[in-house]
């Protein structure tokens, strides 16, 4: 089985890299973790997980602050939000969650800072 080079799969490069940043820099109280929803899966597989309350479409890094839940898309320089992933987006926003797109390192990276998520700024 051959293992895929990271500039396959530019989006995880850069939350790999968005969470050695957060391990390094994370503001006391925070808390922020990907969930594992991507992938392809079997059939019944997916049944199975869509049954445990898993969804399509929920963004790349969830952070929680002061108790206030912030969600950040990731797209590499190029890339584009699925339809999926916008009404997901639109979904928490109305639940008043803040959520963004971010596209590429800096740009995330930004946006974590700005939360106050990330202590500091990245130079």
């Amino acid at each position: 089985m051959r293992m895929r080079k990271s500039a396959s799969r530019p989006e995880d490069l850069i939350q790999r890299t968005l969470f050695q940043h957060y391990h390094a820099r994370k503001a006391p109280g925070t808390f922020a973790f990907h969930v594992p929803n991507g992938g392809k899966r079997k059939p019944i597989e997916a049944a199975i997980m869509k049954g445990l309350g898993v969804t399509a479409g929920v963004p790349d890094i969830i952070a929680i602050r002061a108790g206030h839940t912030f969600a950040l898309e990731l797209k590499a320089e190029g890339g584009k939000p699925s339809e999926k992933q916008i009404e997901v987006m639109a979904t928490m926003e109305a639940a008043g969650a803040t959520v963004t797109l971010a596209t590429g390192l800096d740009a995330a990276i930004a946006q974590l800072e700005a939360w106050g998520i990330l202590r500091g700024v990245a130079t």
